[in-house]
């Protein structure tokens, strides 16, 4: 009966690492830059984001002479003696971070490959996988090992589906970027300081697991080695939960409720200390 299930688990994986080695390939660029693997392609996104840019810019002028209008005509918003420079400022400043954010992601992604591949290169030796000699081995090493093979193969396919995800919502992001600096005319930034704080922490999200999956790849495969097996599905199962992981950390800080969110965030990590102290 073992030898069936393992004869089984091994017929599974000989069909999944048909994929997994190409998968592994492009990770980095198919989550930066989505629209390239897509079957719509890069023009259908450059002009959807030229649409929201138009939109975006016009939103902009609207609110700026709106403000500007109740500020120092009907004197019903703002400080009415406060210089209208600092209006104009901000105004300038939303409209140059609108139109110039293809330029600024492009520089932001060339960043992020390079921090990438360098982690890599550091946390794992190897640059090309065998994952035939590694189902062979597996086969060789009974049920146990091979169960443990066939979860950590499933939880690859899941964090590969996240990276999807990952790259589509950095891809939503990225079009969305005008409407959100409509905020920069606002004293405190508006929506524009949760949707760079969202931005950020989608990309870091992208760098933690891309980092853990390929250190976990390189652990798995190395099964010769004890206690490897179950460090390359730890590497596998953090990875997939590095999302819920940032949030605890990355919280918007606007106004009173940002402080009120660190404080609280303050207070339960020293409880967690506390705890394993005692």
């Amino acid at each position: 009966m073992e030898v069936i299930l393992v004869l089984l688990i091994v017929a599974v994986l000989n069909g999944a690492v048909v994929y997994i080695d190409e998968m592994l390939q492009e990770l980095v660029p198919m989550t930066l830059y989505a629209d390239r693997y897509m079957l719509t392609g890069g023009n259908v996104v450059d002009i959807l984001f030229d649409i929201v840019l138009g939109f975006g810019v016009s939103l902009i002028i609207l609110k700026f002479l709106k403000k500007g209008f109740a500020c120092y005509v009907l004197w019903t918003d703002g400080d009415p003696d406060t210089e209208p420079t600092a209006m104009v400022i901000r105004f300038m400043e939303a409209v140059a971070v609108a139109v110039s954010f293809p330029l600024l992601y492009g520089w932001l992604a060339e960043i992020v490959q390079e921090f990438i591949g360098e982690l890599t290169a550091a946390a794992t030796t190897a640059t090309s996988y065998d994952w035939q000699a590694w189902v062979n081995g597996i086969s060789s090493l009974g049920l146990t090992t091979a169960i443990f093979g066939l979860i950590f193969v499933v939880c690859y396919f899941l964090l590969y589906f996240q990276f999807l995800m990952r790259g589509l919502e950095i891809l939503i992001l990225r079009i969305g970027m005008p409407m959100a600096c409509v905020g920069l005319l606002d004293n405190d930034k508006g929506i524009f300081g949760t949707y760079l704080n969202k931005f950020f922490q989608s990309t870091l999200a992208v760098v933690i697991q891309i980092v853990l999956c390929k250190l976990g790849v390189g652990m798995m495969l190395n099964i010769g080695i004890n206690m490897n097996v179950f460090w390359g599905l730890a590497c596998m199962v953090l990875a997939i939960k590095t999302p819920a992981f940032l949030r605890e950390f990355l919280v918007p800080t606007q106004g009173a409720g940002g402080v009120i969110n660190n404080i609280y965030h303050s207070v339960r990590l020293a409880g967690m200390i506390k705890g394993m102290a005692k």
